[in-house]
């Protein structure tokens, strides 16, 4: 019997049809894009991949916006007059106010409907590695855990989804305060590639740098050897800035080398891309540890 929903935001980069099969509702959050043009496009709503990758290439500026309590309250509310609870999976307190908003949100909702129960799960995660996480919670629900089981696998494991990355622009990094302007300088001229990961508070931090564009690829690749849990037998995700070669470069790695048996590949959503760029390329899959 179905006694409850699970809501995250469109910074998972899940596609519509997934989110579908696996029952999930996705709030946007949204782009500021072509200002003079028109001001806000929800994410993975309403621009073209393949548009908004060429205008950042183009220089094209954009900026984002957190999801507000408003925004959730509106996809909340239809499921508890429903008479269904719910399980909010948010996007990483480490980088958006996103997860802060919706607990705002879930507390003014409570009082209007006291005999329902919303939990709001603060994942760490982000991109693609929150829509992975957002499929095994679903999975669980899928298989009959109850709404406080799915909360308490989700909290439980969210620090063993795995996220590393790497990015083709240092200045994409530099605009969000990531890098230095000298050292995205020096580093685009010495083709220096940062490989990054989110840590265990959410956080965006640098790991390691290499020279060129394969071994940045190889060195994410590496990190599924050094912290994967049996990864011959997980289903594993890439996200990609618009580089669909790059991400499958790296499937087939994986694939060849750790057995792995399926891959997710999908192109990053607008709001993660504003702050990575294009070229950016992540994997994401269950290990130790982050």
């Amino acid at each position: 019997m179905n006694t409850y929903r699970i809501l995250t935001d469109s910074c998972c980069d899940l596609t519509q049809q997934m989110a579908d099969e696996l029952e999930l509702i996705v709030a946007p959050l949204s782009v500021n894009y072509k200002g003079s043009e028109r001001k806000n496009y929800l994410d993975g709503r309403e621009l073209d991949s393949k548009e908004f990758y060429q205008g950042l290439r183009d220089g094209e500026m954009t900026s984002t916006s957190a999801a507000n309590p408003t925004l959730w309250q509106s996809f909340m509310e239809p499921v508890l007059k429903d008479g269904l609870d719910i399980l909010v999976l948010a996007f990483s307190s480490g980088l958006s106010t996103t997860y802060n908003a919706a607990c705002i949100a879930a507390e003014e909702l409570k009082e209007a409907y006291p005999e329902r129960k919303i939990y709001v799960v603060d994942t760490l995660c982000a991109a693609l590695g929150q829509g992975l996480f957002c499929r095994y919670v679903a999975n669980k629900k899928k298989n009959g855990a109850t709404l406080e089981e799915a909360r308490d696998w989700a909290e439980a494991n969210k620090l063993k989804l795995v996220h590393w990355f790497t990015v083709e622009d240092l200045h994409f990094l530099k605009r969000g305060g990531r890098v230095s302007a000298a050292t995205a300088v020096v580093g685009s001229m010495l083709q220096i590639k940062p490989v990054l990961h989110v840590d265990n508070d959410g956080h965006l931090i640098a790991k390691a740098k290499v020279r060129g564009r394969k071994a940045s690829i190889q060195a994410l690749a590496n990190k599924v050897g050094e912290l994967c849990e049996n990864p011959s037998e997980q289903t594993m995700a890439i996200c990609h800035g618009d580089c669909i070669e790059d991400a499958q470069y790296l499937a087939g790695i994986l694939k060849e080398t750790y057995n792995v048996p399926e891959v997710i590949i999908h192109v990053i959503g607008p709001v993660i891309a504003s702050h990575s760029g294009p070229g950016t390329l992540a994997v994401f899959f269950m290990g130790k540890e982050r």
